[in-house]
């Protein structure tokens, strides 16, 4: 037998479905809601929990909960780019880009192989679909040169990152780390979802041809909205016939 928590989720999933409840529209307070399903206020939050995982509801603090608007899915092509060119022409997604001047501490001296306390230049690229949060980047660039001309689109700091391509020796290489968590609870607030939620993360290195780490990116992309594709091509090589 579903428990409580699973039949209020699948009666509000129904109603937001069928257009019952719109869209952007905000959910009666969570006492109302209690109330109406006559159940205790932490078993209604589990069942809005649920829906907060899917994707379907976010509460914004101070506000109550929301029925989100469908975000759409976008793909992620491993190999040092980032969207996939029919998702760069349809995602209606804009970006902002905040740079700021930080030193190279924890984690980022061993991404970057550089000593503790070196300057680096952070890119802090957050992209909306419309008014929602959708996913984040934070690319570090060790040193000068840092184009002071940053575009502030197209998506996934791709303009960030053509600016960089035109300063910096061609890349040798490219590791990119992927692993599926939680969010931290800046990532939670600051996409808006739910700390219950997974993310997709992905940490991406790029070396030069002296083997120079020349840029490390930091990607958060919340599970219920973003796919990964890594794509390998063998190729064959034909021996020639001794005569």
């Amino acid at each position: 037998m579903p428990s409580r928590r699973h039949v209020i989720a699948d009666d509000l999933r129904e109603q937001i479905a069928t257009g019952r409840i719109k869209a952007g529209e905000r959910l009666p307070s969570e006492a109302q809601l209690a109330s109406h399903y006559t159940v205790s206020t932490p078993t209604l939050r589990s069942a809005l929990a649920a829906l907060q995982c899917e994707g379907l509801v976010e509460k914004i603090h101070g506000k109550g909960n929301f029925v989100c608007h469908p975000l759409r899915r976008i793909t992620y092509v491993g190999g040092g780019h980032m969207l996939d060119a029919q998702t760069a022409a349809d995602a209606a997604l804009r970006v902002s880009v905040r740079t700021t001047k930080v030193r190279a501490r924890g984690h980022l001296t061993a991404l970057l192989r550089v000593a503790a306390n070196s300057p680096l230049t952070e890119f802090l690229c957050l992209s909306h679909e419309g008014k929602s949060p959708h996913s984040m980047a934070r690319i570090y660039v060790p040193r000068d040169p840092v184009p002071a001309d940053v575009p502030r689109e197209p998506p996934w700091c791709e303009g960030v990152e053509s600016r960089l391509a035109d300063l910096r020796p061609p890349l040798a290489e490219v590791r990119e780390t992927v692993s599926a968590r939680l969010p931290t609870s800046e990532e939670a607030a600051t996409l808006r979802i739910s700390s219950a939620l997974a993310v997709l993360a992905i940490t991406r290195v790029a070396a030069d041809t002296t083997g120079r780490v020349v840029e490390a990116a930091l990607l958060v992309l919340p599970g219920n909205r973003a796919n990964a594709v890594f794509a390998t091509h063998h190729t064959t090589e034909e021996k020639g016939t001794e005569g």
